[in-house]
């Protein structure tokens, strides 16, 4: 029986922007290492791994190097392949079991919407190296359930940020989100992500991370809506909004690569 797997540009209507995830749809179970193998080989980001189950789809989340418990990009790539094969029609909604709880993603027009929970970051002292390894000061550092959050002073020094990574994998966390108040016109904040402690220098456009990011600037900026730019090389656009505990995070897609495993 062949395993169907495709390469989704998440989080952008252009080819070859956005941030790249796999999909593979598996028709029946499959153990961690092969499922780590097959993250390895495709050395994206991440790797989803989608199967159906009653109410829904078992979904798991795989970087080259570790298995994620919340990946946005890729849940929303899963989310795209679903409707897009006809797994899934495209008024219904899409129900992931995750080791994050239920997840939900549903279309709205040429966007998908999902339904993640909050994880909300609380003030911290600096671990030793963080603000070093940046090399620029911080206005705010906070830590969340998964990641630290450092605020800087704008968009320019953080679209220009050229962190000492080598020092930064020694931070004990996830990844490190860098945000500052956004300078174009239209945007509410700009971010980037950086997580080699996971195996991921940079990654293009986090889902993940906004959840966090949402209730930051909730705080700040006293709305629960935004228009969000992951600032990386390939960059995406988000549209974030705080509803109580979850975070609701639209983003568009667009299949890029077709294929099917051979084993």
């Amino acid at each position: 029986m062949s395993i169907l797997l495709f390469q989704v540009d998440a989080f952008t209507s252009e080819p070859f922007s956005g941030n790249p995830a796999g999909v593979c749809l598996l028709r029946e179970p499959r153990d961690d290492r092969w499922m780590q193998n097959v993250a390895r080989e495709m050395n994206l980001a991440d790797t989803a791994f989608l199967q159906r189950r009653a109410h829904g789809f078992d979904l798991r989340w795989f970087t080259p190097s570790v298995e994620v418990d919340l990946c946005g990009h890729a849940t929303l790539a899963s989310a795209h392949i679903l409707t897009e094969t006809g797994e899934l029609p495209p008024d219904k909604q899409a129900r992931f079991h995750t080791r994050s709880g239920l997840l939900t993603a549903e279309r709205r027009g040429e966007w998908i919407e999902l339904d993640f929970p909050v994880t909300p970051a609380e003030p911290v002292e600096a671990p030793p190296d963080l603000i070093q390894s940046l090399g620029v000061p911080a206005r705010a550092v906070a830590k969340s359930r998964f990641d630290y959050l450092v605020e800087i002073e704008d968009e320019r020094t953080l679209r220009t940020l050229e962190p000492d990574l080598r020092r930064l994998r020694t931070v004990p966390a996830r990844g490190v989100i860098v945000t500052s108040r956004a300078s174009t016109a239209g945007v509410d904040f700009v971010s980037r992500f950086f997580a080699p402690q996971s195996g991921i220098d940079e990654d293009p456009v986090t889902g993940s991370a906004h959840c966090c990011l949402a209730h930051f600037w909730s705080e700040r900026l006293g709305k629960d809506e935004f228009l969000a730019h992951q600032v990386s090389r390939r960059g995406g656009i988000l549209r974030v909004r705080l509803n109580g505990d979850r975070v609701l995070l639209g983003g568009q897609a667009v299949t890029v690569l077709r294929g099917e495993l051979v084993e």
